[in-house]
């Protein structure tokens, strides 16, 4: 991750900190589910990232996040510590020889039966925008099995990307990765027809281990958001970046060596740009 990147969350986490660690515990798990993602976010290479995901459902909604990220929430949560200084400041660090997990995937999707909300951090702010649920599935009469489940098959066109997914009705949850829901049945994997992205369930918690428990992800992550659309969210993450660099870059050192770091920095992240390859093509 980079410096900027590295700023940023440390922002989210004294946010987190500072910020009620409760949980939901009006939503009653009813599944778990662990993804395992491939994903080629760069067009210059073959190469193609790795990452796991949360699944957790309750009765009528279903949450989404890196596991990372999520394993990052449990470690602030005992690991803050608060200083209070003579001159009637604060502040904030963590206990000696903590070491805080670190992604680039700090996002929270909320998935329910009529839309998908997504949660992110820019700067210090939490952004929010809702989406409908994907209407326009295409079922198809193929079935096969994936690590001993039954599915079945179905394609749809999504944000600029044609996907194949193979959803199992035998796992009554009408959710899945990502945005990806509205099918009859979870989501078992999903490909786009390019092969750049893969995500497929790797594990789940049995039944018999469920009953008690409640979902475990903390409500700052999705509470208290500003409501805005995906387009302005995006916006607002890449300025803020920008911002926290020129802080980065003029820390430590010369104003003037930090406008150059800065300036380096942007051309940089510029030419990055023209080699992306987000998974969603299309920005509304």
């Amino acid at each position: 991750m980079n410096l900027c990147g590295k700023f940023l969350q440390l922002l989210i986490l004294f946010i987190t900190v500072l910020s009620s660690a409760q949980t939901n515990q009006h939503d009653s798990l009813r599944g778990e589910f662990i993804y395992f993602v491939k994903a080629k976010f760069d067009k210059r290479t073959d190469h193609r990232s790795e990452d796991s995901f949360l699944l957790q459902i309750s009765d009528n909604r279903a949450f989404f996040a890196n596991t990372v990220s999520l394993k990052s929430d449990s470690v602030m949560a005992v690991s803050g510590t608060t200083t209070h200084n003579p001159d009637g400041s604060i502040t904030l660090g963590w206990k000696k020889g903590v070491g805080i997990p670190k992604t680039n995937f700090n996002f929270t999707i909320i998935q329910s039966n009529d839309k998908v909300e997504y949660f992110d951090y820019a700067g210090m702010a939490l952004l929010t925008y809702k989406e409908p649920v994907i209407k326009n599935w295409k079922l198809v009469d193929e079935a096969k099995i994936i690590n001993t489940i039954t599915c079945k098959k179905a394609e749809v066109t999504f944000k600029g990307r044609n996907w194949i997914a193979w959803y199992s009705p035998e796992i009554p949850f009408p959710y899945g990765p990502l945005k990806f829901s509205g099918l009859p049945g979870l989501i078992i994997k999903i490909t786009d027809d390019k092969g750049d992205f893969d995500f497929e369930l790797v594990n789940s918690v049995p039944n018999s281990q469920l009953k008690g428990k409640v979902i475990n992800i903390k409500k700052t992550r999705y509470t208290g958001a500003i409501e805005t659309t995906q387009l302005k969210l995006k916006e607002a993450v890449r300025n803020a970046a920008a911002n926290a660099a020129g802080v980065l870059a003029s820390y430590g050192t010369t104003i003037i060596k930090g406008q150059e770091m800065l300036r380096q920095r942007e051309k940089q992240r510029e030419e990055n740009e023209k080699y992306a390859n987000p998974l969603e093509l299309i920005i509304e």
